[in-house]
């Protein structure tokens, strides 16, 4: 079976991976937001490449990061430090006024958009890496209700280090262990190509 195909087999999984929120309150979250700024930006556009942006992002999958990250699923010390002191509220209005934000374009590296479009658009066949897009949809989008993050607008050097703590293990709060399983068998230079490619999706 081609990359593409197994992207597009997960693609029609979807629901079995489905992650619901109901609606928060985004004046509530502008509100909370005022400590997170400092990492995230104002209007959850980062700008450092070491905190990601969060503009845009479904509010399925910033919520559900950060109940992992008040649980223990997922590590970081800064964010368990801030989520500490968030109730389930917070949260959900956190992940509603971020996702009503718009995300801005990302500077990325032009010589490698070409070898990032044919891994995101039709995996690595020779090694059996799923298309990226079978997921994350053709403009990077992602699925709200299936749980699956939009990439748009996030640094390019962030998706690379997530990428790669799942490679290694340091981050195991995917479903089904659909992304360890997706990057066990990529490069960081593949890595890096893809990002750059998701990076310049417009």
């Amino acid at each position: 079976m081609k990359a593409s195909q197994i992207g597009a087999m997960i693609l029609a999984l979807s629901g079995l991976v489905s992650v619901t929120v109901s609606a928060g309150d985004i004046e509530a979250g502008k509100a909370k937001s005022a400590v997170c700024a400092a990492c995230h930006g104002a209007d959850g556009n980062s700008s450092n490449a070491a905190w990601p942006s969060l503009a845009g992002q479904h509010a399925s999958y910033t919520y559900k990061q950060l109940t992992d990250f008040k649980a223990g699923r997922r590590v970081n010390a800064s964010m368990t430090g801030m989520v500490a002191l968030l109730n389930d509220d917070d949260m959900k209005n956190l992940a509603a006024f971020y996702e009503s934000q718009q995300p801005k374009p990302m500077a990325f590296d032009g010589d490698m958009i070409e070898a990032g479009e044919s891994i995101y658009r039709g995996g690595i066949t020779e090694t059996h890496v799923a298309a990226c897009m079978g997921c994350h949809a053709p403009g990077g989008r992602g699925n709200g209700p299936a749980g699956w993050p939009s990439l748009k607008g996030q640094h390019p050097e962030y998706l690379v280090t997530q990428l790669q703590n799942f490679k290694q293990g340091l981050r195991a709060n995917d479903s089904g262990k659909m992304m360890r399983n997706a990057v066990v068998r990529m490069s960081d230079m593949e890595m890096k190509a893809v990002a750059a490619y998701i990076a310049g999706i417009q």
